[in-house]
């Protein structure tokens, strides 16, 4: 396992979709890239700007009771991708017990960011998935100047203010 932060959440401006840059800590600092809904997306940008709710949020919910069950979460383990779809697992200890307990990597890590917890991606798979920071360096490049940093943020942030209820429905 390779030890990872996230160091963006960004929206994919061809798809619209939102995508969480996973990028190991060591060199030579790959890059996982993983698209997920805009709930997700919504769920870590309040972890990250730690803005807290009235109320319990989903991933707070559950930290407040791995917590009260007197466990910890210990890691997030990033496992595999099968078809197209990547997988995680929740590392919690309760005493000398621990549990590997399956999760969509997004929740994975909206949780280790309240938590912490450090992230782990199976090495296989960044070695497949990974992109090197090269390949990003060139892409930054080639953006043009329009499409700054700030610019990104102001849309993804456009992007949640456009969230409606309905679009958390299943």
């Amino acid at each position: 396992m390779i030890e990872v932060e996230l160091s963006a959440v960004r929206v994919d401006l061809r798809s619209n979709t939102p995508v969480l840059l996973l990028q190991e800590l060591a060199k030579p600092k790959r890059t996982l890239p993983i698209f997920i809904g805009a709930p997700e997306a919504t769920a870590i940008a309040f972890a990250v700007q730690q803005i807290e709710t009235p109320r319990p949020m989903t991933h707070d919910l559950l930290k407040n009771v791995i917590e009260d069950l007197e466990s910890q979460l210990v890691s997030v383990m990033i496992t595999e991708l099968r078809d197209s779809t990547y997988f995680a697992e929740l590392i919690v200890v309760r005493g000398a017990k621990t549990y590997h307990i399956s999760a969509r990597p997004s929740d994975a890590i909206a949780l280790a960011l309240r938590v912490p917890a450090p992230i782990y991606v199976a090495d296989e798979l960044l070695e497949n998935e990974g992109i090197s920071a090269e390949i990003l360096d060139q892409d930054r490049e080639n953006v043009p100047e329009e499409q700054n940093p700030e610019q990104l943020v102001g849309e993804f942030r456009e992007f949640l203010n456009t969230l409606r209820p309905e679009d958390f429905s299943g």
